[in-house]
């Protein structure tokens, strides 16, 4: 039986867990000496030999009843495409919005720097994502956009949306000089929303979270979620919702989502605690500064009103969900496995069940959340017949 069952459950986040060497065939050869493994994987020094070792051979022997136990390069389908079908049926998902792992952060690190070579990893790992989920339908591939010209922004995103990406991820960083919500990338939303497809956040989109000065508090230093030292620790952990809610707060206040009703925004692995909050906060600032700034005037709904219509968020399974979807409403929340990452956990499904039962959210509302957001998130980019996926 497979791991989801009972129910149609679409999967908001999912990854493809890259080996070295991944984006060679997908990067124009003159950015192959910058973008390297090296730059790719820079703490990853052991995962060649293991990778070379254990799997270029062959394939891995899989014991397939511990399809949700085993994590990152070690999971089924986790980067052979060959598996992945094979992993989907396993999990029993009626489909996995897939994400990158390796360029999550790479890419916004070019968002300050040369737009030639930014742009053309955007196109890399656009064609990357398509590639690996050209094997099965169910897998829905991202492209990447960036946001420093206004131009190549929208030529990105068509491109994007020409080779198959069934959703754009932007950054949630403010791009240098410019709001998100400039005016300049009106072609961008314009183009999504005539495709019905929605323009994504996700976590590693925002840039550096916290300074340094942050880890530096005179103690010895602790481990990251991993266990190691480059990844999320409880006080950046913290700061993970504050790069997606300015980014949303602008395209509210701003109207980008007033002059786009049929836009809709995806926040993928950031916790949805915030949202409750933010909204109430959002509104309560449309109500102070609503004399004095004609834009708030011209907001055909309030600014909550735009959440529940046009914003759809993924909470952790850690997160107390019944809470969230309580106080956010019924239309925001999204199911997320994170399969392969171990952030996703070994049962999300029951640590969600839990949360939802606690908070006595009945059948309609969690039909909601385990299928019926996403399919109204991802528009024309879920194909009809995955929509009602017994």
């Amino acid at each position: 039986m497979p791991y989801a069952s009972g129910r149609v459950i679409h999967d908001a986040d999912a990854h493809v867990m890259e080996v070295p060497g991944f984006l060679a065939d997908f990067l124009e050869a003159k950015h192959r000496a910058i973008v390297t493994d090296t730059a790719l994987f820079p703490r990853r020094d052991g995962f060649h030999s293991h990778f070379k070792d254990q799997h270029q051979a062959g394939g891995t022997d899989v014991d397939e009843t511990q399809v949700m136990l085993r994590k990152n390069w070690d999971a089924l389908g986790a980067f052979r495409k060959q598996d992945r079908t094979r992993s989907v049926d396993l999990l029993g998902f009626a489909s996995q919005l897939m994400f990158t792992t390796a360029l999550l952060t790479y890419s916004t690190v070019l968002e300050g720097g040369d737009a030639e070579l930014a742009y053309a990893v955007a196109r890399a790992h656009t064609r990357h994502m398509i590639d690996f989920c050209s094997v099965d339908r169910r897998l829905l591939a991202t492209g990447y956009v960036p946001l420093i010209d206004f131009e190549r922004t929208a030529r990105a995103g068509r491109e994007a949306i020409e080779l198959g990406a069934k959703a754009l991820m932007i950054p949630s960083r403010c791009p240098d000089g410019h709001s998100p919500s400039h005016i300049g990338f009106d072609p961008l939303w314009a183009v999504a929303q005539e495709a019905g497809l929605p323009i994504v956040f996700h976590v590693g989109g925002g840039g550096k979270l916290l300074e340094d000065a942050y880890f530096n508090n005179g103690l010895p230093p602790v481990p990251d979620f991993h266990g190691g030292d480059d990844n999320f620790k409880s006080i950046d952990y913290m700061a993970i919702a504050y790069p997606p809610m300015k980014a949303l707060t602008a395209l509210i206040v701003d109207r980008v989502l007033d002059r786009f009703p049929q836009l809709k925004i995806g926040v993928i692995e950031q916790g949805a605690s915030w949202v409750p909050g933010w909204m109430r906060n959002m509104d309560s600032a449309h109500d102070a500064f609503y004399k004095n700034e004609e834009r708030l005037q011209k907001m055909s709904l309030k600014p909550s009103e735009f959440v529940k219509r046009q914003v759809r968020v993924t909470p952790y399974p850690h997160e107390d969900t019944g809470w969230i979807i309580a106080n956010s409403g019924d239309e925001v929340c999204l199911f997320s496995s994170d399969y392969p990452h171990i952030e996703g956990g070994r049962n999300p499904i029951k640590r969600f069940e839990a949360s939802m039962a606690a908070a006595d959210i009945d059948e309609h509302r969690k039909q909601r959340f385990y299928c019926d957001n996403f399919v109204d998130l991802m528009g024309a980019g879920l194909a009809p017949e995955l929509r009602k996926a017994a």
